[in-house]
């Protein structure tokens, strides 16, 4: 599932090609992705619009319209939001394409279709506040160790539960969870209870690092994931526990170990990450 650096990675793609470029037409596919693509309210309030702003919130897009119209994009499992030539081949897992007024076509393409496209007016979004319950940005500085230990408390989690929790901090799936942990020499089933201060300011530190590099990479190209130019990903190359499951650990030497948590795949070193 693309994170939050894949994510940023088709923003910072779209963010110089799209906003100023108005939508001529609408194609659909007819398929459902997670919820049935807003068809009528697409054309209603997309249709002939300027597309003024392209940001994320969390692993969502936020397309942004010149009537204040917002298209929120969750990417799901597969799915791709890339700028191709009007005149390139439609590819079979297009579900739905933007034509846009320069005779290119941003398009969504979703071959599991676990993703959602929505549309809201400005008073709509106001009024659901769609992204109230979200935790803060691990790139911003509302991510301190204040913060984490103040949500923290006491509590029994796992530290790896609690920063693929939403609601405490947005972005980190499984693969940079694993990935963060064992940089900051964290056990994954550690209780949040028991970390100790420096522990939670290593998590702060680490944490943004790893994200940006990332994002500086292209991403981690783990299945499917290609950015918006459809070009892949580096990371992966880069990554120490995620998928190195029998591996000899790249600084210890210790075989990196596999366990299940919260029913997803959890990577560690023993070695670096002694519980």
């Amino acid at each position: 599932m693309p994170e939050l650096p894949e994510v940023e990675v088709v923003k910072q793609g779209l963010a110089p090609l799209v906003p100023g470029r108005t939508v001529c037409e609408i194609y659909f596919s007819g398929k459902k992705l997670r919820l049935p693509i807003p068809r009528k309210k697409l054309e209603q309030l997309v249709k002939n619009q300027q597309i003024t702003d392209i940001r994320r919130r969390a692993k969502y897009l936020l397309i942004e319209m010149d009537n204040q119209a917002i298209i929120i994009i969750h990417l799901g499992m597969s799915g791709k939001l890339g700028l191709f030539s009007a005149n390139a081949p439609q590819a079979v897992h297009d579900h739905l394409r933007f034509r846009l007024d320069n005779d290119m076509e941003l398009r969504y393409n979703d071959t599991r279709r676990f993703g959602l496209v929505q549309v809201m007016s400005r008073e709509e979004f106001e009024e659901k506040k769609p992204f109230a319950l979200l935790g803060p940005e691990p790139l911003s500085a509302d991510f301190t160790t204040d913060y984490l230990k103040q949500k923290a408390g006491q509590r029994i989690q796992p530290i790896k539960n609690f920063l693929m929790d939403s609601r405490m901090v947005v972005g980190i799936g499984n693969i940079y969870a694993n990935e963060i942990l064992f940089y900051c020499r964290i056990h994954p089933t550690m209780p949040i209870g028991s970390l100790t201060r420096p522990m939670w300011e290593n998590i702060v530190r680490f944490t943004p690092k790893i994200l940006c590099r990332a994002i500086e990479q292209g991403g981690s190209t783990i299945a499917d994931f290609v950015g918006s130019s459809g070009k892949k990903g580096y990371f992966q190359l880069e990554l120490m526990v995620y998928g190195r499951e029998n591996e000899p650990c790249k600084l210890c030497g210790s075989t990196i170990e596999k366990s299940v948590i919260g029913g997803r795949a959890t990577y560690f070193c023993p070695g670096c990450q002694g519980n």
